[in-house]
């Protein structure tokens, strides 16, 4: 199943305040919000919740300041950007919870390097050597990009051929080849930077 488009038309009928809209947007980013939010609040459940809700909240409410040309119809990093203010917001309640939020601000900038790099040098396949750990698979995986994200979860997750991947999002079985390795290569990636400097522990 391809991912939805949340593009000018889409947007529309949500301003309009067509429900099937709404609840579209809701069960598409709903998890894979979670899993973003999930380890920049410190893992914990209650926080995570409340940083998911009222980031959908405000996505709502300020949804005519979303871009969906600027964007490439792509939802997902506008929301992000709503979540890391909440997260801000909800970790101000916490003790030591400024060491968390630089260490996520290291990161991203980090991760967007990384990321940027990928469509155009090569990566050594042999870097990622040590066991994964189903705890940091899933940081990784919450931390990748959408299309990355997808791809991955449709080829090794859901099982599907790279003809079936194709055929969903319209587009080459090269092309999907293509950026199943560059998927491939975001998520050692991404997984390398976090084992180097991630705790998963919860913060107090």
């Amino acid at each position: 199943m391809s991912p939805p488009t949340f593009d000018e038309a889409w947007k529309r009928r949500a301003l309009a305040g067509n429900r099937e809209a709404v609840d579209q947007l809701a069960a598409a980013v709903l998890a894979p919000l979670y899993r973003f939010c999930y380890y920049r609040v410190g893992r914990r459940h209650d926080d995570c919740e409340e940083v998911v809700q009222e980031t959908l909240v405000k996505a709502i409410r300020d949804l005519d300041r979303y871009e969906p040309v600027r964007s490439g119809d792509d939802v997902f990093p506008w929301l992000t950007g709503l979540a890391r203010n909440e997260i801000h917001r909800v970790l101000n309640r916490h003790k030591a919870s400024a060491s968390l939020e630089q260490f996520w601000q290291r990161m991203d900038e980090h991760l967007r390097s990384l990321f940027g790099t990928l469509d155009c040098e090569p990566f050594d396949d042999g870097l990622l050597e040590r066991e994964e750990t189903r705890e940091m698979v899933n940081a990784t995986m919450s931390q990748l990009p959408a299309h990355y994200r997808y791809a991955l979860e449709a080829k090794y997750v859901l099982g599907q051929s790279v003809r079936d991947i194709a055929e969903a999002v319209k587009t080459s079985e090269k092309a999907i080849e293509s950026q199943l390795t560059r998927a491939r290569q975001a998520f050692r990636a991404t997984f390398l930077a976090m084992v180097e400097n991630l705790s998963l522990e919860p913060q107090g």
